[in-house]
């Protein structure tokens, strides 16, 4: 079942971009079990309290879910997303590592970069990574609504 929302993630062309909030179709609906979330949520809200405040879920894919989170020193709105859990337990954090340590090496002017990421704590399966909430429409929606972008916004996507 989707969802139809979309997060924040590191992307070419997200900053400064109201298109591209997400990767394309990097963000897509899936069953989720409602007391796992709340549970999930909540455990980010006690191990995150005084870090982040967690306000509402952005999005999730198939390997993780998207928070809007308020960062509380900085008072900013940041995005926080979250590996599944199950994954972790299955597949191990390796990939979720990578992604993070990719995110954290990538410098360039269209990509949102890494403010911080963790687990969140020693015994928890919850690996999580912290960027820049890009407010809009991701570029998933953009292409749903538009089918063709004009060539020069493709240009400036990919460049």
């Amino acid at each position: 079942m989707a969802t139809g929302r979309r997060a924040a993630t590191p992307v070419v062309g997200a900053r400064r971009r109201r298109v591209s909030q997400g990767r394309a179709g990097a963000l897509q609906g899936g069953g989720t079990d409602t007391l796992a979330v709340t549970d999930i949520v909540a455990r980010l809200r006690a191990g995150l309290a005084g870090r982040y405040r967690v306000e509402r879920e952005l999005g999730h894919g198939g390997m993780a879910t998207v928070y809007l989170v308020e960062d509380l020193r900085h008072h900013r709105m940041l995005a926080l997303k979250v590996l599944r859990p199950e994954l972790t337990a299955t597949l191990g954090a390796e990939r979720f590592l990578r992604e993070i340590d990719v995110a954290a090496h990538l410098q360039h002017p269209n990509i949102l970069p890494l403010f911080d990421s963790g687990r969140l704590d020693d015994d928890s399966s919850l690996f999580y990574f912290v960027m820049p909430f890009v407010e809009g429409e991701s570029l998933r929606d953009r292409m749903d609504r538009e089918k063709q972008l004009p060539v020069e916004d493709a240009i400036r996507l990919t460049l």
